[in-house]
């Protein structure tokens, strides 16, 4: 029987929303899944099927957290093989990659087939001294094969991959192929995934098990297809998906796989409070941060700092304007301790706001479509009710036939302002 750590899509050196704690978080992922579930498991090897790191020019302190968990497992004496994934794949016509660099010190393996244009056969075993080979037959009793990132072209790849390891000389028990690509239907809006009717070249030439990167959402397909997902969410949406690590156990009657997340992964937490058109401003902000205080109460001290996602939406009947996003984004975060706020204001304004009645006279009509106009501007909100009964007086005297002069004398003492000189 043969165990494995199944892992992909690290991402190390993630860098967006702009804090250096979320880009330790990737480190943080990789560090406590390997001590916990490969290390402490006693794995007999680790795969790690493409996109060890986010870019492919690293930083240095990237390139660091990856020698700080493939040193441990080396120390441990438990083999890393690796596949390069779309984002640190080396470009057409470089010869080397951070990935070969690693190689080449000896902290993993990279597997990966030849170039036919040269001469070679595609598929190559594992060569110690000169730190290549496509594939390599461990102790364990696993045969383990490495691929490209092919992009569009992987159909095409699997055949001919299929039709090579039918030329391979006999192995173990069990052959692993790691392929970086996604199945159709597992995600929405991924153009060019794979159908499972590709994969068949790869079954018929014996792989019992297809370990996948490239999509972040767990899934297991058939038995023999694996995708682990990414360990850490690289943006909320992707805080819905199921992901982690495949602990497997390889045995006479077949495939065991548990997908492991008990390792640190920041928790993340997506709410959305709806305003209906009848909530002040004060009450907007209020709701929010009860919503966003109510959903942080289940997480223990203990617990990573969240991550927040605030939507308001709906409609609203003050000017939309008036919401200071900055500074509620800045009291979120504070009466939280979340890591981060990302607020998404998406809201409408609405002239009226209050639902007229069954029964209702013609001036009862009237003065609430007045205090809605007046409650949803900024400047005479606060004096919404005295002044809709002063526009239905204004609008009775100037029916009745008062004067100009008049009227305006009426509109100054009713706003309590100097417009002589403006009428003049």
């Amino acid at each position: 029987m043969a165990k494995f750590l199944h892992i992909a899509d690290i991402h190390l050196g993630f860098d967006r929303y702009d804090t250096p704690e979320r880009t330790k978080d990737f480190f943080r992922a990789l560090y406590t899944v390997l001590d916990g579930h490969a290390i402490q498991a006693e794995v007999d090897f680790v795969v790690v099927a493409g996109d060890l790191f986010e870019h492919r020019n690293i930083k240095p302190a990237t390139l660091n957290q990856a020698q700080v968990c493939l040193q441990a497992l080396q120390q441990a004496h438990i083999p890393v093989l690796a596949i390069e994934g779309n984002h640190d794949n080396r470009p057409f016509g470089t010869p080397t990659s951070w990935l070969k660099y690693l190689s080449e010190w000896g902290l993993l393996m990279l597997l990966e087939p030849n170039d036919t244009k040269l001469g070679n056969p595609l598929l190559s075993p594992w060569d110690p001294d000169t730190k290549s080979g496509s594939y390599i037959d461990l102790d364990c009793g696993v045969r383990v094969i490495g691929s490209h990132w092919y992009g569009a072209t992987a159909p095409r790849a699997i055949e001919r991959l299929g039709a090579a390891i039918d030329h391979l000389p006999p192995g173990p028990d069990h052959t692993l192929l790691m392929f970086h690509h996604g199945l159709e239907g597992q995600i929405a809006r991924y153009a060019g995934a794979l159908r499972y009717s590709d994969l068949r070249p790869l079954e018929q030439a014996g792989v019992n098990y297809l370990a996948l990167g490239h999509i972040h959402k767990a899934y297991a397909v058939e038995g023999w297809v694996f995708n682990p997902g990414s360990l850490e969410a690289n943006n909320v949406e992707e805080s819905r998906y199921q992901r982690g690590a495949y602990l497997v156990n390889l045995t006479a009657d077949g495939v065991e796989a548990d997908l492991i997340t008990d390792y640190f992964q920041r928790p993340i937490r997506r709410l959305e409070v709806v305003a209906k058109g009848q909530e002040s401003l004060d009450q907007i902000c209020q709701m929010a941060e009860a919503l966003v205080l109510e959903a942080i109460t289940p997480l223990s001290p203990e617990d990573p700092a969240p991550i927040i996602e605030l939507k308001i939406t709906g409609q609203v009947s003050f000017d939309r304007l008036e919401l200071d996003t900055r500074r509620l984004q800045a009291e979120l975060q504070q009466a939280s301790g979340a890591l981060f706020v990302l607020l998404k204001y998406d809201v409408d304004d609405v002239a009226y706001q209050t639902p007229v009645g069954e029964g209702q006279s013609r001036v009862d009509i009237e003065q609430t479509i007045f205090a809605d106009m007046l409650t949803a501007h900024r400047d005479y909100k606060h004096r919404a009710e005295d002044l809709s009964r002063g526009l239905t007086d204004l609008k009775d005297r100037q029916l009745a036939g008062a004067d100009e002069v008049s009227l305006y004398e009426f509109v100054e003492t009713l706003l309590d302002l100097d417009i002589t000189g403006a009428r003049e």
